[in-house]
């Protein structure tokens, strides 16, 4: 299964793009409508790109009463990602959410970097979430923090059905010539190729604690990374960066994951779920067993 990362695609002004998904997911929906921050926004990197866009968008009111309708006509399973200052705000969204049939998934972004987030836990808001919808539930985390596994566990006790991983992490870029910060608000949220090696020990490390479904996604450019990210634990990649770049990503991808799978001997993507774990256990089966003793004649 390929998706978006949220934020990282407009369906509506790239329709065919977006039809190439198995899931659409939007850019994160608050209570309010928001501007987003300043200019300069976004900054490329060296392996990479910055962004500080603040999570702009129309609010939730201007979302079901004109975006969802038309998202609806694109005939796409559709993710909605909801995002919020406190527990309340992910309740409400919830809540509202609920009611209409043409959401199948609802992301919580408990992660972006780019705006101060609820000082509530994980715990609170998902907990809120819950009682609030029968939907499926994921919860959107970042690898920013000192035990993933141990968030991806509270968010899984607390009702999550699904993880998504990881979210961008701060950094910062500086102008060539002046030094200066290159984004109005100095730092952004980084993603891209760099960000490969941190996407997998988080979902290899939120599999082996909760056995979750997830949605890796941090870096994936090929059907290879992808592939990668399933053999951690994930159950579905994300797109994000590299849809900037290269509308054509996930119809390629998608081939190219199928190949890679044929290649090392599964016969589907989603059959090498958790393989990374199945070499490690078979690796410290080997280390412990006891050499045999020979008997003496």
């Amino acid at each position: 299964m390929i998706l978006n990362a949220s934020g990282c695609l407009d369906a509506l002004a790239a329709p065919d793009v977006a039809r190439r998904l198995d899931a659409f997911v939007t850019k994160t929906v608050t209570p309010l409508p928001r501007e987003g921050n300043a200019p300069v926004r976004i900054a490329e990197t060296d392996a990479g790109m910055l962004n500080s866009i603040g999570l702009a968008n129309p609010g939730i009111d201007r979302f079901l009463a004109a975006t969802l309708p038309r998202l609806t006509e694109l005939a796409i399973p559709l993710w909605v990602s909801v995002g919020g200052f406190a527990t309340d705000d992910y309740a409400d969204l919830c809540r509202r959410l609920d009611e209409r049939d043409e959401v199948q998934v609802i992301e919580l972004n408990l992660s972006c970097p780019n705006v101060e987030g609820p000082e509530e836990t994980v715990v609170d808001i998902v907990t809120a979430a819950r009682a609030s919808t029968d939907k499926p539930l994921y919860a959107k985390l970042s690898a920013a923090v000192p035990d993933v596994a141990a968030t991806a566990t509270a968010a899984a006790e607390a009702g999550a059905d699904g993880l998504s991983l990881v979210n961008t992490i701060r950094g910062l870029a500086l102008d060539e010539r002046t030094l200066a910060p290159t984004l109005a608000t100095a730092t952004g949220g980084y993603s891209g190729p760099a960000l490969r090696p941190i996407a997998l020990a988080a979902v290899f490390a939120a599999y082996r604690a909760t056995g979750l479904p997830i949605v890796g996604m941090g870096g994936v450019e090929t059907g290879r990374h992808a592939l990668e990210l399933i053999a951690a634990g994930a159950s579905a990649c994300a797109l994000g960066t590299v849809l900037f770049a290269d509308p054509r990503a996930p119809g390629r991808v998608r081939t190219e994951l199928a190949a890679e799978s044929r290649t090392h001997g599964f016969e589907t993507p989603l059959a090498a779920r958790g393989a990374s774990h199945t070499i490690v256990s078979s690796l410290l089966a080997d280390k412990t067993k006891k050499p045999a003793i020979a008997s003496e004649m």
